[in-house]
């Protein structure tokens, strides 16, 4: 979940001769894309609100952090998690302001060790250092402490790197394990000062995901997150995810937990509740997409749309149903069952409540919504989307395009005529 930031940190290029290509490669796969007789029309949002949003709160976080403004910092985010202030992808403001507090560190650390390149101690330690005295300066704050603990997190991943157990190095070993324990010992005073936090609660989860034991109460941690804060669907989507087999779960867990959140937040989400839980793991996962049940799944798809009706929703879970899901196709005889009800569930959305394109969503649609993913260039990342989406939108309207229909969405619907 704090892993996902990353991704609004990603720069537009800076070289003309690139946007001219991503322009040029743009067009010919747009005609490529297209059927040969009707048109399809559609308006692409050239922003994206939220994008804008969360990249200001995370310069915002880095600004007050920089100018050691931390009672500022602290009290921004106070306010916004109490108020589970979040952008409309449920991304929460006080995650966002967190990240930028601690970003110089985290990603001057990250940079240092993916070049691979042999660097002092200092280079790596002194950053969470300064970081550490913050937290002796503020000893009664949780929010400067989330920081501090959040920053340890996020070191003990850049030392883990995506190396295997058995390739990672004793060096990175030992350092990963320091700042899983040092984020450890500094969560539960958080937790004691500030018990109704989400973002704390959230921490803690973070912190289950990498110290991986056995004996994880991670379904009773995610639950105590999810009362705190039922609104946001990011936290029913990461418990879904580690309830995975190749986690802390059992595929009979992960039903069971999907279920019981469906029953907890049956008020807010409908049966929506059970969607998200299985939202991403049985995109992750061939068995869980095969065992799922598709029919409950679906019935809270409706209610979501129902519930949250804006185009972010609509793009997102149109792209999750004709992309996203659609991977693996050919492994699993039961889970194609289920992603052919899934694509059939994606003409319904784009048919019927679909009015704008958001290429960026169904860009990282084709990556598993993997907002960690490094992107190089936004203008590419995004045009990739656009191309996927247009793909998948004339494919669903196959029949009216050959027959010469010109396929147009609107704000008040579908509209199709002859060219």
């Amino acid at each position: 979940m704090f892993r996902s930031i990353r991704a609004l940190f990603a720069q537009p290029s800076s070289n003309p001769t690139d946007a001219s290509e991503d322009l040029c490669a743009t067009k010919s796969a747009l005609a490529a894309a297209l059927p040969e007789h009707g048109q399809l029309n559609i308006p692409v949002a050239t922003s994206n609100c939220d994008n804008l949003i969360g990249h200001s709160t995370i310069e915002h976080g880095r600004y007050l952090a920089r100018q050691d403004r931390w009672t500022e910092l602290s009290d921004e985010m106070r306010a916004a998690d109490q108020d589970r202030a979040a952008v409309s992808d449920g991304m929460p403001i006080a995650d966002l302001l967190a990240f930028g507090a601690r970003s110089d560190v985290v990603l001057a650390a990250e940079h240092a060790l993916s070049d691979g390149k042999a660097i002092s101690d200092y280079d790596l330690l002194g950053g969470i250092s300064e970081l550490e005295g913050e937290l002796s300066d503020n000893p009664g704050d949780p929010m400067i402490a989330a920081v501090v603990a959040l920053a340890h997190i996020d070191l003990a991943w850049a030392w883990r790197g995506n190396a295997t157990d058995t390739a990672l190095p004793p060096l990175h070993r030992s350092r990963c394990a320091a700042h899983f324990d040092r984020a450890a010992a500094i969560l539960p005073k958080c937790k004691a000062d500030a018990p109704d936090s989400p973002l704390i609660a959230a921490a803690g989860c973070a912190l289950l995901a990498g110290q991986r034991k056995s004996n994880a109460r991670v379904a009773d941690e995610y639950e105590r997150l999810i009362t705190l804060d039922p609104r946001n669907q990011r936290h029913m989507r990461a418990m879904g995810s580690h309830l995975l087999p190749r986690w802390f779960g059992s595929y009979a867990e992960l039903e069971l937990q999907a279920l019981r959140n469906a029953v907890r937040t049956q008020d807010v989400w409908g049966a929506g509740g059970y969607t998200w839980v299985q939202f991403d793991a049985i995109a992750l996962d061939e068995e869980a997409c095969a065992q799922v049940d598709v029919e409950y799944f679906l019935e809270g798809l409706r209610d979501i749309v129902g519930l949250r009706p804006d185009q972010q929703m609509i793009n997102m879970l149109s792209a999750y149903c004709a992309i996203t899901i659609q991977n693996g196709r050919g492994l699993n005889e039961k889970a194609d069952n289920v992603r052919a009800q899934m694509r059939d569930t994606a003409n319904w959305l784009i048919r019927d409540h679909l009015t704008e394109l958001h290429p960026l969503i169904w860009a990282h649609a084709a990556n598993g919504f993997n907002n960690s993913v490094r992107i190089n260039s936004p203008e590419r990342f995004a045009a990739r989307g656009q191309r996927d989406a247009l793909r998948a939108i004339s494919d669903l309207f196959r029949d009216e395009l050959r027959s010469g229909k010109d396929v147009t969405f609107t704000p008040s619907g579908l509209q199709f005529s002859k060219n």
